[in-house]
């Protein structure tokens, strides 16, 4: 048997590297996917660059209350129910200064990467508890147990979402829902070339270089790479962890 025979999955931020990778690698090993994100036309060039019947998707913004409920309505409806929860939207804000940052801005950071996770959780106990447990997996980020100079919202975010994942597992375990993060340095995304642009808008191949030589295997990682820890974690494999945060970061955090 696959890993994931019989699971349903929802990934947020599905139009994205990892959730892409994601995707992928649950299907292969036996689950139904639902994908979402707030991009109507990359949800639908995903799903069929994949081409899985057993892939889906939906418009929501993760900030939203009714939109987190709403997700959650579909993929009972059109899989029977929610067996694992992959919270990985999330957005970077702006490369600045605390002095400086756009209050505005920092709201929308803060809105995405941590009222979404909290909104997707409290959406998605119910539908848990009737599959009798699940499991969550939250992306957070290597700036989840570090700072970092000029990205101060986009750390904190991080940092907020660990204390929700201990928080979370320990008020449902006894539900047997487990909570976890994974918690990912410098990815090959859309992300990092913003990362990139932000930190050296004359040179953005020279703050790469930099942040690679800070990584001691000497690279950024794939999506594939984030999205076989995520895989482990979702699966039974994982039965007896929760409440841990499992780093995906080139050993830049040892």
């Amino acid at each position: 048997m696959s890993r994931l025979d019989a699971k349903v999955a929802i990934i947020t931020g599905g139009a994205g590297g990892i959730g892409i990778a994601a995707a992928r690698r649950f299907i292969a090993e036996g689950a139904e996917v639902l994908l979402v994100d707030i991009d109507d036309a990359a949800l639908i060039e995903v799903c069929e660059g994949i081409g899985s019947n057993r892939l889906s998707y939906t418009v929501a913004d993760v900030a939203s209350v009714e939109d987190n409920r709403r997700m959650v309505e579909v993929a009972e409806q059109r899989y029977g129910g929610v067996d694992i929860l992959l919270a990985n939207a999330g957005i970077l804000g702006d490369t600045e200064t605390i002095e400086h940052y756009d209050v505005a801005r920092l709201d929308q950071v803060l809105a995405v990467n941590i009222k979404g996770p909290f909104l997707g959780l409290q959406a998605v106990i119910p539908a848990m508890r009737r599959r009798k447990g699940g499991s969550v997996v939250i992306t957070s980020s290597i700036v989840g147990v570090k700072g970092a100079a000029r990205l101060a919202p986009y750390v904190t975010s991080k940092h907020a979402v660990m204390g929700l994942m201990r928080s979370a597992a320990r008020e449902l375990a006894g539900d047997g829902i487990r909570v976890n993060t994974v918690n990912p340095s410098q990815t090959e995304t859309r992300m990092m070339r913003s990362l990139e642009q932000g930190m050296n808008p004359d040179d953005p191949q020279r703050a790469q270089a930099l942040m690679t030589a800070n990584i001691p295997l000497q690279r950024y990682g794939q999506p594939e790479d984030v999205a076989s820890v995520m895989l482990f974690l979702a699966s039974d494999d994982a039965s007896f962890i929760t409440g841990s945060s499992y780093m995906a970061d080139g050993g830049s955090s040892a």
